[in-house]
């Protein structure tokens, strides 16, 4: 709060004393060298303090008038939830301190130009005007511009305070300021004001050469070469500042939306430009930050999905691999299941069962995954994995027969966790077998699942349940044993009628310990 405060300040001080201050030095300039005929002649105390007082009361209610603005959007830049209007005056800020400013110049032009000349009897209305026109269209001028610049400037540090969504475009009754009309502003500044100033001084010059004697025109024709030398080095300078300051404006919001998209570029979604205008850069920018939402959205979006159907899964159907109609390919599927779990989940706490399940599945599926396969489903207790899709890989029989090792081996090491505080050890049985089969989305039009279909898939279900009649952990089947690298580790158990198929199954016995 402190801080925000302190740069609302910092926004208004430096909005206000440094371009009076250069408005006060082009004044000086232009009545001294450019149209010194307003001049007051010699030192004149009583003009001096009339000058004294009329500034101060110019500065000081400027002051307070910009400080009775921005107070108000200092107590309220740490709310939760700003109203439009507060928005609307935030983004007022730099036109009301330029305004502030050309209000404050104008007023200066009717006091030395009028209200002087009206106190000392010396009115005349040609005086009059070039006097305010020296006062208000060339110092004020000047000073209104180098104001609007340097206060939207400073204020672009904190008119992101205002905006937590970064929509300030959605703000309405506030002026838009393009970056075509802010070129063409500074355009006429340096362009056309001089020229203007250039005209005022021919034209009194003219007019002094008038019946001037040969000794006085030459001096005068000296003196418009300086002034025309002077204007153009002043003209040089002022369009330098100008440019500076409006360069900035267009280039440090554009360079922080480069930054900003780098850091997008190199994998950071958390990345927010701030949003500083309402001009085409403002537009770019939001736009830019909504993007960058829709990424950040996508991504979560993909993180939950790979979450439901695995990362493999949701890679292949986001990159359109995933055929509705399947695809044939040669797997090895992997069913495990739990033995004896209906009397373990009647004699104990749903809620224990639940988490004792969620446990024994992550250890599960890390040894699957370890291997290159992929869990598919839990059905009830048990686990369907397959090996070689959806991303095909010859060496499936033998991920799969070393994901069930690793399966046994970290069974044993959380059964001996769970010994530990007293539980009982829980126990399980692996069937393998490889075949072909047809891989894809299976399910209604409005939901879909990742399936493998065919008779390899059932084959090894009917294994899995043979390793209870067998009184063995792990079996696999002759067609999985042809498929190894090293089925060394392999023993014959024998050949057996399963559940549903007409032909004896030939299988193998494989212990936890083998690789």
């Amino acid at each position: 709060m402190r801080s925000s405060r302190a740069a609302i300040r910092r926004t208004l001080v430096g909005s206000i004393v440094p371009q009076n201050l250069l408005g006060a030095v082009v004044t000086w300039v232009y009545f001294r060298y450019v149209d010194p005929v307003t001049a007051v002649p010699g030192v004149d105390p009583v003009y001096i303090v009339f000058s004294i007082i009329a500034l101060a009361v110019l500065v000081g209610g400027g002051y307070r008038i910009g400080r009775r603005w921005t107070g108000s959007l200092a107590a309220a830049v740490d709310q939760v939830g700003l109203p439009p209007t507060v928005q609307r005056r935030a983004l007022l800020v730099p036109y009301v301190m330029a305004g502030i400013s050309f209000l404050g110049w104008t007023l200066a032009g009717l006091v030395w130009g009028v209200g002087w000349p009206a106190l000392t009897g010396t009115i005349t209305w040609a005086g009059s005007l070039r006097s305010v026109f020296g006062v208000t269209f060339v110092a004020g001028s000047v000073a209104a511009i180098t104001s609007f610049l340097m206060a939207e400037r400073q204020w672009r540090r904190v008119l992101p305070l205002f905006f937590a969504e970064g929509t300030p475009s959605r703000v309405r009754g506030v002026p838009r300021l393009p970056v075509r009309a802010r070129l063409l502003l500074v355009f006429v500044i340096v362009g056309v004001l001089p020229m203007a100033v250039l005209g005022v001084v021919s034209y009194t010059r003219a007019l002094a050469l008038v019946g001037a004697p040969p000794v006085a025109a030459d001096e005068l024709v000296r003196d418009l070469l300086v002034l025309i030398v002077f204007l153009l080095a002043v003209g040089v300078a002022a369009a330098v500042v100008l440019a500076v300051l409006v360069s900035r404006s267009v280039g440090e919001p554009l360079a922080t939306l480069a930054g900003a998209m780098a850091q997008v570029e190199g994998g950071r979604l958390d990345t927010r430009c701030p949003v500083v205008s309402r001009d085409e850069i403002g537009e770019v920018t939001e736009g830019f930050n909504q993007m960058v939402q829709g990424l950040r959205e996508r991504e979560r979006v993909t993180e939950m999905f790979g979450k439901y159907v695995s990362r493999e899964i949701r890679d292949e159907i986001l990159a359109g691999r995933v055929s509705l109609e399947g695809t044939q390919a040669e797997v090895t599927v992997l069913f495990s299941d739990l033995r004896d779990f209906t009397p373990w989940v009647e004699a104990t706490d749903p809620r224990e069962v639940v988490h004792d399940l969620n446990a024994y599945f992550s250890e599960m599926e890390g040894a699957i995954r370890a291997s290159g396969g992929l869990v598919l489903q839990y059905i009830g207790d048990e686990i369907e994995a397959v090996f070689g899709a959806p991303v095909a890989d010859g060496r499936h029989a033998d991920q799969a027969v070393r994901a069930a090792c690793e399966m046994s081996r970290r069974l044993a090491a959380w059964n001996g966790e769970r010994a530990r505080v007293g539980k009982a050890p829980l126990r399980h049985d692996i069937g393998i077998h490889t075949g072909t089969v047809l891989a894809g989305s299976i399910g209604s039009r409005d939901r879909l699942s990742y399936a493998l279909v065919g008779d390899a898939v059932n084959l090894a279900s009917r294994i899995q349940s043979l390793t209870k009649e067998l009184g063995t952990e792990i079996l696999v089947s002759a067609a999985t044993q042809a498929r190894l690298t090293d089925p060394s580790a392999l023993a014959r158990v024998t050949t057996a009628r399963v559940k549903g198929r007409s032909d004896e199954v030939e299988v193998y016995r494989l212990s936890g310990g083998a690789t």
